[in-house]
């Protein structure tokens, strides 16, 4: 009897528990990757990623013991006389009209573990059978102990219930067994439906053809070769193909010890889900991207947006006026008072608006959503995320911008609020102000009382009113001294005044650069909580993403 299954692969772990820390974790990414793209990635991609997660998850934490390999084929392949030829024993209907077999059949040598795993494969307590732990073989080490072999439905039966039976097993078995016959290993149905899905799953795939009894040696030669040809031209990679015949025990040696072989490795069960695995992991492939992705905004775009939020909040407008109402403030300290008195007799529109108030005014404008102008903050968050998303697959540009633009509509009350809490109180002025306005008064004291000697000595000195109580002020010769007094006195004033005045215009421009600059600082600090980290976050996902997709590849 002809074989041509090859042994199994020499570093495949003897303990299913050596392969585990490998899938574990890819299982482990597969999870992140499922959770990272929630809203993002394809929904029925994620529903698929969640049921292998559960299968993977469920089949894990059954018995590691026993290897669930199917039996599968189409009517009159003879699968269920090879079920039972393997068992030994007339367990399933054998028949050549359709359907013969309505419920799967298991046989299971071994039975510590095996029930609750009989219980997630659904298989009716009635069809289910148990054998001893050894057969009677060539070599008396040969056991299948942990073998539970289940006979399906035929996947081409005329009940739709069979051929979904077939489809859940077929997604949940260890170890793949499809039995074809020499007249119709052909069959499209079987190839269509089967063996070109699930062609990546070569190395849990068997496929057994049966009934070569019916062949002469050399026909036998030429159907494996044919089939053969046909596996690999639908992509199954090195096929693993088994010749059998259920008519006599030397029919199924073949088969035997491939199913010996299996189930003492002991990885059909790891190495099935990590196929699985990798396959979905590939349907990740187009949202991973191929350029390796930023981990930040750079500096250049993260300038341009502070500058954009900037303007958006009038934070330089702003600062101008801070710096004439600073200017304005000050010209009630160190203007002189007798002009600040005629001023104050004319009506003067700049106090009706009460511009020495100004500050408070200001810091009762930032509260609301005009504290800044939702179309340009709409701007800057385009354009912030435009020097990220280059390279980025479609799903994670909408992403990206998606987390640019999460607090998108708080942004104006923001930055409005960030503006307000730049602006100082208007209690407290400079110290020098006070110095300067109590050095004015003092110069109109001594202008006003030199005024006042001036008049006594023209009363006494010259009009000779009455007799003078001193010579202080009878001494009229003293007039052009005292009149030299006063004038040097409002001089002193306007020179003060005049040179103070240079002073406030340069410490106004300090002032309101001053202010900008805490400005600029709050809304930095809006800008990275509310745009910056977002982005980043949503980046350092995606890059986190695409080591997943690597790891859960097997890359």
């Amino acid at each position: 009897m002809t074989t041509s299954a090859p042994p199994p692969v020499a570093d495949a772990p003897q303990d299913p528990a050596a392969a585990a820390p490998g899938l574990t974790a890819r299982l482990d990414a597969l999870d992140r990757i499922t959770a990272a793209g929630s809203g993002r990635l394809a929904p029925s991609l994620l529903d698929d990623a969640a049921v292998l997660l559960d299968r993977a998850g469920q089949r894990l934490r059954l018995s590691g013991d026993h290897t669930v390999v199917t039996l599968a084929g189409g009517t009159g392949s003879g699968k269920s006389s090879l079920f039972n030829a393997v068992c030994g024993l007339e367990l399933s209907p054998t028949g050549m009209r359709r359907p013969m077999t309505s419920r799967a059949h298991a046989c299971v040598w071994g039975l510590d573990g095996a029930g609750p795993l009989l219980d997630w494969l659904d298989v009716d307590k009635r069809h289910r059978y148990a054998r001893a732990s050894a057969l009677d073989l060539q070599r008396a080490d040969d056991s299948l102990q942990g073998l539970v072999l289940i006979d399906l439905p035929d996947h081409d039966s005329v009940q739709a219930m069979h051929r979904a039976e077939v489809d859940r097993f077929v997604s949940i078995a260890d170890l793949l067994i499809w039995v074809v016959d020499p007249q119709k290993y052909a069959d499209a149905a079987l190839h269509r439906n089967y063996i070109v899905p699930f062609a990546k799953h070569a190395g849990v795939t068997l496929i057994v053809l049966n009934q070569v009894d019916r062949l002469a040696p050399d026909e036998v030669d030429e159907c494996v070769a044919d089939l053969r040809r046909l596996l690999e031209a639908e992509g199954l990679a090195k096929p693993r193909i088994v010749t059998t015949s259920a008519v006599s025990e030397e029919g199924v040696r073949g088969l035997r010890e491939v199913l010996v072989d299996t189930v003492a490795a002991r990885h059909a069960r790891s190495e099935r889900l990590a196929v699985d695995v990798t396959d979905i992991g590939e349907r990740f492939l187009p949202y991973k991207g191929e350029a390796e992705p930023p981990t930040a905004v750079d500096a250049p775009h993260r300038d341009e947006l502070m500058r954009a939020l900037t303007d958006a909040a009038g934070a330089p407008a702003v600062a101008e006026a801070m710096e004439s109402a600073y200017e304005l403030r000050a010209a009630d300290f160190i203007s002189w008072p007798i002009l600040s008195l005629v001023a104050r007799l004319r009506t003067d529109p700049l106090r009706r608006m009460r511009l020495g108030e100004l500050r408070e005014e200001l810091r009762g404008a930032f509260t609301g959503p005009t504290g800044a102008q939702q179309g340009e903050v709409d701007t800057a968050l385009m354009d912030v995320t435009d020097g990220v998303i280059t390279d980025l697959p479609d799903a994670w540009v909408r992403s990206v911008r998606a987390a640019a633009r999460k607090h998108a509509a708080e942004l104006p009350e923001e930055l409005g609020e960030a503006m307000k809490e730049a602006l100082p109180s208007f209690n407290q002025v400079p110290r020098w102000w006070w110095l300067v306005k109590t050095w004015q008064y003092f110069l109109v004291l001594v202008s006003l009382l030199g005024l006042v000697w001036i008049g006594l000595l023209v009363a006494y000195g010259v009009a000779d009113v009455a007799e003078a109580p001193s010579g202080w002020v009878g001494e009229s010769g003293l007039i052009p001294y005292v009149a030299v007094l006063v004038v040097c006195t409002l001089g002193m004033g306007w020179l003060t005044t005049a040179t103070s005045r240079n002073l406030v215009a340069l410490s106004s421009a300090k002032h309101g650069e001053r202010m900008e600059r805490h400005m600029r600082e709050r809304i930095v600090a809006v800008a990275e909580q509310k745009v910056l980290e977002p982005i980043n976050e949503e980046l350092a996902l995606y890059a986190a993403f695409r080591d997943d997709v690597d790891l859960v590849r097997g890359a």
